[in-house]
């Protein structure tokens, strides 16, 4: 009897995804519960589990392929079924049915790993593929190994084995991190694979009798057909090609879309940071050390931003259709950068946390955000972002709307600046603020006047 495995609902507005990973092979034997392929959306990767136990008869979608809800990804039998010898009523015994000894399933299961999703084609028989050799001592295959997609891509760019590296993640998943520190920690005296080097080829010289002062030769003009083959190798060696993530699609649609649905502008402000600035510093310490989070300037940002709501409530609203929805209730978007893209969890009803409460939530967030680890109930919602370029050097920038959202704070960079105080000149720390907003629901005046608030806050 052979069971379906399926493309489980995604979530929110989500109907397609991309198949991103097989985590077992063809002919793998499955349990209950256990992951068997890494499905990728617009917002998360989540891990498709096995139903049912027995053996992964055929994998119907590849890596790579677009997949709807609903769509079978895979067959589950009881047993390893038999590949047939085409045009024959035989088994094909290029692929046993069944190892004889464990040390036979663990070569084989080696052999089933390296093979391409959904591949049961066989090798010819006039070049039969070398059997690698089989793990011991219960070592997993390096496909086995739980890891984000950026963790493999990266090992395998460097030929790190991953089963070598001890993970940090959710569950001890291998990340971004853990292959980095592998690679920066090898020795220098390992065999690294050289570059590839463009060779021309010469012919050989005819023997001579040794001479005593070799003249140099003289210098070679390429021919035209030479010229084209070197500027075609040239130009191949400098530019490469990859196709974009589903992820990295959905930002490019979603950021486009915004600016051309949306009549979005955005004011500008400063806002002198000696104050917070001094008042973390007299409560870095105790705050750390009563509620075991450091106190950061999200926190006074995220308040802030919702006492300038409660003050202008069509900052917190949203289009829909001929009707405009204010909320009530303000779930703080925070955008944070992976490197798969732009991400922005939400810190559900931040007006009724603490300080402590919202930096301890907002470090959660990102840190999963990082791992590849956030659900998809995490990222969906919100009713107005704040995005920090500062982190990364920014003085000013002019943020997108997260629609349907109608706003959007931008963070800058603080750097100390002379500004007038009272008729003098005086050196404080100044970082510029910036509003995106949607234009057909927030007037300018409206806009300028809750950064202001938000300044004042």
């Amino acid at each position: 009897m052979a069971f379906e495995i399926k493309v489980p609902p995604l979530g929110e507005s989500i109907v397609e995804a991309t198949v991103s990973k097989w985590l077992k092979q063809a002919g793998d034997a499955v349990t209950a519960g256990e992951a068997v392929v890494e499905l990728e959306t617009d917002k998360v990767n989540l891990e498709v589990p096995a139903e049912q136990s027995g053996t992964l008869a055929a994998i119907v979608k590849g890596e790579g392929e677009t997949v709807k809800i609903g769509d079978v990804l895979a067959t589950i039998a009881d047993r390893r079924p038999e590949t047939l010898r085409p045009g024959s009523g035989q088994a094909d015994d290029r692929r046993p049915e069944a190892p004889a000894s464990k040390t036979e399933a663990t070569s084989e299961k080696g052999q089933d790993s390296t093979a391409s999703a959904g591949s049961w084609a066989a090798a010819p028989t006039s070049a039969p593929a070398p059997t690698p050799a089989p793990a011991t001592n219960g070592q997993r295959a390096a496909s086995e190994v739980p890891a984000t997609p950026v963790a493999m891509q990266i090992a395998a760019q460097q030929g790190i084995d991953l089963r070598g590296i001890q993970g940090t993640g959710p569950g001890g998943r291998v990340t971004k991190e853990d292959v980095l520190r592998a690679s920066s920690g090898r020795p220098e005296t390992e065999d690294r694979r050289p570059e590839p080097v463009a060779s021309v080829a010469v012919a050989p010289a005819v023997a001579h009798a040794p001479v005593p002062a070799p003249a140099a030769p003289a210098p070679v003009t390429p021919t035209p057909d030479q010229s084209s083959i070197v500027n075609r190798q040239s130009s191949i060696a400098r530019e490469t090609r990859q196709r974009m993530s589903r992820r990295r699609q959905t930002i490019a649609k979603r950021l486009v879309e915004a600016q051309r649905t949306a009549a979005m502008l955005t004011t500008f402000n400063e806002v002198d940071m000696s104050a917070v600035m001094a008042l973390r510093a007299r409560r870095k310490d105790s705050f750390k050390e009563r509620h075991g989070v450091g106190l950061g300037f999200m926190s006074f940002f995220s308040k802030a931003v919702i006492g300038a709501l409660k003050a202008f409530p069509l900052l917190n609203a949203e289009i829909q259709g001929d009707e405009l929805v204010v909320k009530h209730y303000y779930d703080i978007g925070v955008a944070v950068g992976t490197d798969e893209g732009l991400v922005v969890p939400v810190v559900r009803d931040a007006d009724r946390k603490s300080f402590a409460q919202v930096e301890r939530e907002i470090g959660e967030l990102a840190g999963k955000a990082r791992a590849g680890t956030l659900s998809l109930a995490e990222l969906q919602g919100g009713t107005f972002t704040i995005t920090n370029g500062g982190i990364y050097g920014s003085l000013m920038s002019t943020p997108i709307l997260n629609a349907p959202q109608v706003g959007i704070l931008g963070m800058h960079k603080i750097e100390e600046r002379p500004i007038v105080v009272k008729g003098e000149i005086v050196i404080r720390p100044m970082m510029y603020l910036a509003l995106s907003y949607d234009h057909r629901i927030v007037d300018g005046s409206e806009a300028v006047r809750f950064l202001v608030r938000i300044k004042e806050l």
